[in-house]
């Protein structure tokens, strides 16, 4: 697969141009895999990324905040999600010890079930990268580390 083939690109400006269309050309691409994978689950991605995020403190509770504060998609909302979790059973809320107007979220055991279901389909979907060498993938890391500690003060003056 090539971008050009893919979704016709041959008339970038530049380099850097098509390289940012690619990675979110990519990006998609692997948000469906992701949303076929977890659609069998009748989750969604940002429901398995609570859960995920709730069994890096189990068995402690998570607050909403720390969960908004680890999701990958910073837009979403959390309480939200926490609620629908819960009226599937995969989570329980409770009012935090320290602050009762606060909600704490633990994962239930059916719960935890659910990610051991899921967790090795999510593993197949490494397989999705696994033409890159360990090198490679090393190298890409560094890269998108890069992208992502691009001082904003640049980002805003390019497009003023």
């Amino acid at each position: 697969m090539s971008l050009e083939k893919d979704i016709l690109l041959s008339d970038a400006p530049n380099d850097h141009q098509k390289t940012l269309v690619n990675i979110f050309y990519t990006y998609y691409y692997l948000v469906d895999k992701m949303n076929d994978t977890f659609k069998k689950h009748d989750i969604t991605r940002q429901q398995f990324n609570v859960l995920r995020i709730l069994t890096t403190v189990k068995p402690k509770a998570a607050s909403v905040n720390l969960i908004k504060a680890r999701m990958l998609d910073k837009m979403s909302d959390v309480s939200r999600i926490v609620e629908r979790l819960r009226i599937k059973e995969l989570v329980v809320r409770q009012s935090a010890e320290k602050d009762k107007r606060a909600v704490d979220v633990i994962i239930t055991a059916k719960g935890l079930a659910l990610l051991d279901k899921i967790n090795p389909e999510i593993e197949c979907l490494s397989g999705l990268i696994s033409n890159l060498t360990v090198e490679e993938t090393v190298t890409l890391n560094k890269m998108l580390d890069k992208i992502r500690t691009t001082d904003e003060a640049l980002v805003v003056d390019e497009f003023h």
